[in-house]
């Protein structure tokens, strides 16, 4: 009798489907076509689940899954899955980072042909029965400039293959460093310096606060006349508005779209363009690719069902259980703290050296110092799901030098953990805390400013001037704008020096909003932050 159950519910590769079958202790069952409806049903007697996009797998399925153990996506996103609920729950979510990246690059460089030379509208052409050559007259990759936006693992394969194409490859990246960039064979640039040299732009960044429109209108005022543009990374990067209208006035010269804000896309107009050609996300979509992802994800499985090994989890770290029970609440805090570095100050950190005080130097702390790099490298790698597999490799490419330390000795608190980030001459200093057994994570130091704050939820930090009625001001603007307050922190250096306050809210706060805030009198800043 199998002692371990596995249901696979979206078109998965037979190859993937072979590796189970390898194993006597499993038992394998495949339903492609299984409703919401069936699986909530059906979830209860499985160990392992296993899917692709088309599975929604939510906290309600996860509330009732009571035997399940291991959560398995063939691919990279994880969009369609609860990974708060099933951490809670207790349950591994394992994704197979690097299985789709020469793929989606390759179809980066396909558009860039394609775009180049007018490959699809030639055809169409010609399928219709023309002959015109001189109307598809193309032009030469060769010694143009290639801007590479988002040097991570998509985006730097792309760069290596450009370079073969003999292009001058030029990238910005808020992480690459003139060291890794000179490794990698291309020119580390500020954005406006790649926006204003480039003939040709490709879009590698993942999609979030930071990154949604970033190349809107403002963005492309600053590009060379005739630049063309790739993008096969996540729609709403690029505002499919402000691109219409550089397309119609010729300031861009041709894009090649993968992706779109909406999709599918409908009627969009830029559709409608002659010098716009596109695919329906296809990035990842290569027999190849398939064929990986699929074996990666039934050996991670299988691995983990029959002998405990843990590989690609994005919320489970490699670390015994006896001492998970003691690390879990500081494994939150490592990553919360490392988040909230990225999203406050991001930027191309050189050094982290993290020290851990009290009843944690009885532990192994490589899971709280992977942790931390997850959290610290995450927000600007949404596009390769950075995980507590992955981290440290990815930190070690971007030549970040990571110490760690430990003391029995704190006067002040039973375990504490004091985070150094180093960034060119400039230094900070983030320290948290966990009370109780199992409370949120808290900030208890940030540089010179002392105080509590709980890293959670949504939450904005201001830093102002030490002076009266600041507090007033934005608890009225917020409560203007319908933003409840769920928690307020208060941190200062000295009387009439500078102040910071942490401020939990119940939403996101609109960007508008933030601007506001940001021209209050005395405010130095304000930035909203998120931890997902």
């Amino acid at each position: 009798m199998s002692s371990y159950r596995v249901l696979v519910t979206d078109n998965l590769s037979p190859k993937g489907v072979d590796i189970f079958e390898k194993f006597p202790e499993i038992e394998t069952v495949v339903d492609h076509e299984i409703s919401a409806e069936e699986l909530t049903k059906s979830l209860k007697d499985f160990d392992a689940l296993v899917v692709r996009s088309r599975t929604k797998l939510t906290a309600e399925l996860i509330e009732k899954a009571d035997r399940l153990k291991v959560v398995g996506r063939a691919g990279t996103g994880l969009d369609n899955v609860d990974i708060e609920a099933a951490t809670k729950r207790g349950i591994a979510v394992m994704n197979t980072p690097g299985g789709n990246t020469v793929t989606t690059a390759e179809h980066a460089l396909s558009m860039l042909f394609s775009l180049t030379r007018n490959v699809p509208q030639a055809s169409a052409s010609l399928k219709s029965g023309k002959w015109e050559k001189k109307k598809f007259q193309g032009r030469e990759l060769f010694n143009k400039t290639l801007g590479v936006l988002g040097l991570g693992q998509i985006g730097s394969v792309v760069a290596d293959r450009a370079k073969g194409l003999r292009m001058e490859v030029i990238a910005y990246d808020p992480f690459l460093t003139e060291e890794i960039a000179n490794k990698k064979g291309v020119q580390a640039v500020t954005i406006d310096e790649l926006l204003a040299r480039s003939d040709y732009i490709t879009v590698h960044v993942p999609l979030n606060q930071g990154t949604k429109h970033l190349l809107n209108a403002e963005a492309f005022t600053k590009m060379k006349d005739g630049v063309m543009l790739v993008h096969c990374a996540r729609g709403g990067i690029v505002d499919e508005e402000a691109l219409l209208e550089a397309l119609k006035s010729g300031k861009v010269a041709g894009a090649a779209l993968d992706v779109f804000e909406t999709e599918p896309p409908g009627e969009n107009p830029l559709l409608a363009l002659d010098n716009v050609i596109g695919t329906p996300h296809l990035g990842a979509s290569t027999a190849e690719a398939q064929e990986n992802v699929a074996v990666a994800v039934a050996e991670q499985i299988a691995d983990y069902l029959t002998k405990g090994l843990i590989r690609n989890a994005v919320n489970v770290p490699s670390v015994s259980r006896e001492s998970l029970t003691v690390l879990r609440p500081y494994i939150r805090l490592c990553e919360r703290i490392g988040s909230l570095y990225t999203q406050m100050s991001p930027g191309a950190v050189e050094e982290v050296r993290a020290e851990y005080s009290g009843n944690l130097a009885d532990h192994d702390s490589t899971p709280l110092t992977v942790a931390l790099l997850k959290g610290l490298l995450a927000p600007m790698r949404e596009e390769e799901t950075v995980n507590y597999v992955n981290a440290p490799g990815m930190a070690e490419d971007l030549g970040i030098r990571v110490t760690e330390g430990s003391t029995k000795r704190d006067v002040n608190f039973t375990n504490k953990v004091s985070i150094f980030l180093r960034s060119g001459s400039k230094e900070d200093c983030l320290v948290g805390a966990v009370f109780g057994k199992d409370g949120p994570p808290r900030l208890v130091r940030w540089n010179q400013y002392f105080g509590e704050a709980i890293l959670e939820g949504n939450m904005l930090i201001m830093e102002n001037l030490d002076k009266p009625g600041i507090i007033g001001a934005i608890g009225v603007l917020l409560g203007e704008n319908k933003i409840n307050i769920a928690g307020f922190h208060l941190g200062r250096d000295q009387e009439g020096g500078k102040a910071v306050a942490f401020i939990n809210v119940d939403a996101p706060v609109p960007k508008e909003v933030l601007e506001e805030a940001s021209k209050l009198p005395h405010i130095l800043s304000v930035k909203h932050i998120t931890f997902g």
